[in-house]
């Protein structure tokens, strides 16, 4: 019997990951407003927030295994220079990553403080006061820096580098969200940062008086 289906073709395969990529920037950027997490105070309350970590964490796994299925990983024949070089990018994508991670409140941003508050007969919102220290000093999303250098750190293959693409665009426009819903949420304080300090690539200035 022929079979129901046939293996994609390499743009086809491309197609359906990028519009993997597609679903999860729009259900995580939807979920992330103020309109669903509305709603979905009433389903999850106090768990809403790591509900919604949950979520993403599982979705991004799809999609990357998704990927992983319809491209393969055949590895690239990279120069061993250049293959140490990317392989440099991405330990400093890490270390980025960490060190941004550092100057969050990981309780508040996983969920978890706020279940414990909870417990303790308290309240915690999930937001921060605004962060101008550490890697923030010169950039205005350090975990947005470090997953950049990571994923084309690892582009080291047509899984490595799809994904470097499609995750390249997917933080582009995160990014933009992002710097709205801070300017909605700081106000003027947000738009004097914003105006003196890049998004991810530190090329000018830092916060004064630090």
């Amino acid at each position: 019997m022929e079979d129901l289906f046939t293996q994609p073709t390499p743009l086809e395969a491309q197609a359906i990951y990028g519009l993997a990529w597609l679903s999860f920037g729009i259900v995580h950027s939807v979920l992330a407003g103020a309109s669903a997490k509305r709603r979905l105070d009433s389903l999850f309350g106090v768990y809403y927030r790591l509900a919604y970590n949950l979520w993403a964490g599982l979705h991004i796994a799809a999609v990357w295994a998704l990927g992983g299925a319809l491209i393969g990983d055949q590895p690239y024949p990279l120069e061993p220079g250049v293959a140490g070089a990317m392989t440099a990018v991405r330990v400093l994508g890490v270390v980025v990553l960490v060190l941004a991670l550092r100057e969050y409140d990981l309780g508040r941003f996983s969920g978890v403080a706020q279940i414990r508050a909870q417990k303790a007969g308290n309240t915690l919102s999930e937001d921060e006061p605004l962060i101008t220290s550490g890697l923030h000093l010169f950039v205005r999303h350090p975990l947005y820096l470090g997953a950049y250098l990571i994923l084309w750190g690892g582009a080291t293959g047509d899984f490595g580098l799809a994904t470097a693409v499609w995750g390249s665009v997917y933080l582009a426009v995160g990014a933009a969200f992002e710097d709205r819903k801070l300017l909605a949420l700081y106000g003027d304080e947000f738009r004097d940062y914003k105006d003196r300090i890049p998004a991810v690539i530190p090329w000018r200035g830092r916060v004064r008086g630090h």
